[in-house]
């Protein structure tokens, strides 16, 4: 345990001391040459030193990433750099209800039998399963989006997926055994589908329709046409969840998905904005 906390509190405990002893040189620096340095010397070491301290901070500055994360002090990095949450935006326990809605989202308003006929995929557990990872992975990219308590959302989001895979696969008899090795193979194929369709998204089409060839289909697609068709799914769906009110999907987690076919599928039809009481229900 001690392990865990020692590296956090080392860094805390330098910084302190740095801090200490620099302003203890300078005041040394100051009280040995005050009988000795005449004023206009004094005020241009003070000088000196501010100049020194400023581009210091400059430095620190431009090194920094620039992101649109929201600060936060000293104690929540430190909690956070335990494992822990620290304080959010809005509450967690509605964080955690939008999640569980954003993932049902992923689950009821997906058409899988016009996957399953115009993906030539077989109607099963796992088909299931690799349809609604897709669309829970651009739920994730969207989220991200929102800082820390997206994040937070997103955490949320596969562990409701986990617990729905294990329900679905008890209510469909699978043996304890079977199960766990079910479920196993499902996370490594989740988390490898999401470094491919991460990559896919960030490069041209050619890279996201090999995700989606080893992902989705399980290198089983012979068709081109099919390849193209979730190339277009997948770019015009997350064009449209980015028009999406960050906001509104913290509190909510509505999403209405586009169809897989439509007549005109560049055009990108904002919805309505979600209602939701002052609770944020």
């Amino acid at each position: 345990m001690w392990v865990m906390y020692r590296r956090p509190l080392q860094c805390a405990v330098r910084t302190v001391l740095n801090v200490t002893a620099t302003r203890t040189a300078c005041g040394k620096v100051f009280q040995g040459s005050h009988m000795s340095v005449s004023r206009p010397s004094a005020v241009r070491l003070m000088t000196s030193c501010r100049m020194l301290h400023l581009s210091t901070q400059v430095c620190s500055v431009k090194e920094t990433p620039q992101h649109t994360e929201e600060e936060v002090g000293a104690f929540t990095k430190l909690i956070e750099a335990m494992g822990f949450t620290g304080p959010l935006k809005y509450n967690k326990w509605k964080i955690k209800i939008a999640a569980l809605r954003m993932y049902t989202c992923c689950v009821e308003r997906i058409n899988y039998d016009d996957f399953f006929q115009r993906c030539s995929l077989p109607d099963t557990l796992n088909s299931w399963f690799l349809i609604a990872q897709l669309h829970v992975w651009m739920c994730l990219v969207r989220m991200r989006q929102e800082g820390r308590a997206g994040k937070y959302m997103c955490r949320y989001i596969v562990h409701s997926m986990w617990e729905d895979v294990e329900q679905r696969s008890k209510i469909m008899g699978i043996d304890a055994i079977h199960r766990k090795e079910a479920l196993k193979a499902m996370t490594e194929t989740f988390y490898a589908a999401l470094f491919g369709y991460d990559e896919g998204i960030l490069s041209g089409d050619s890279v996201l329709a090999a995700a989606l060839w080893r992902n989705l289909f399980n290198c089983q697609c012979d068709d081109p046409a099919q390849l193209e068709l979730m190339v277009e799914y997948v770019r015009k769906q997350m064009q449209y969840i980015d028009t999406l009110d960050g906001e509104d999907l913290l509190l909510t987690g509505e999403v209405k998905w586009r169809p897989l076919v439509e007549e005109n599928a560049q055009s990108i039809l904002k919805v309505a904005t979600p209602t939701y009481n002052d609770a944020g229900l």
